[in-house]
């Protein structure tokens, strides 16, 4: 091969490609972290100690709902995004014992919502704040996965359902499982916070 060629010696292509192929996906994996599919924005509760980021404009609506005998006003925000929801629900319960007892309540509707079988669930509990003046706080945490609709759709649920003190919060996310972004709903849950 004359020394002025431009043509490139095989292994130099290899690895001129392997550079191309890697800059390439590093962009895509760049633009799609910055799509504009997610449209990240902080919501704060307007009765309820909380904040969270939801990925669109959300709305909210107030709806009134049976846990094990007890009938509360739950105030609902969420956002939609490509057929996937993401939500937040807050109630006041009388007392925090029927708080804890609304977890398990919230877990067995959700799954009957969409027929489904828990494919997972974890538990925590802790108490917060100083000595004489600490907040029990639990959490259950589930993944489901069934049917919804008419055409019996499938359908992923992701949930964490948390009760501290009299309050009770209910995170989901909700559509089809090839829908679902993984990254999307660690965004979401991790940034829960309460006040």
């Amino acid at each position: 091969m004359p020394k002025n060629s431009l043509a490139l010696h095989p292994r130099a292509l290899l690895r001129a490609t392997g550079r191309s192929v890697l800059a390439v996906s590093a962009c895509t994996l760049l633009l799609l972290a910055c799509s504009p599919k997610f449209d990240w924005r902080e919501v704060h509760g307007k009765d309820a100690p909380f904040v969270v980021v939801l990925p669109a404009k959300p709305s909210s609506i107030a709806r009134q709902i049976n846990l094990n005998g007890t009938t509360v006003t739950m105030q609902m925000t969420a956002a939609e995004v490509d057929g996937v929801t993401f939500a937040i629900g807050t109630a006041e319960l009388p007392d925090a014992a029927k708080a804890q007892a609304a977890l398990p309540a919230m877990k067995k509707a959700l799954v009957s919502n969409i027929k489904g079988t828990v494919k997972s669930e974890s538990s925590a509990a802790a108490a917060q704040g100083a000595p004489g003046g600490k907040r029990q706080t639990s959490s259950l945490s589930i993944e489901a996965e069934g049917v919804r609709g008419a055409t019996a759709e499938p359908t992923l649920l992701i949930a964490r359902f948390i009760a501290q003190d009299q309050r009770i919060y209910q995170l989901i996310v909700i559509g089809k499982p090839q829908a679902v972004s993984r990254d999307a709903v660690d965004t979401f849950l991790t940034s829960f916070k309460l006040n």
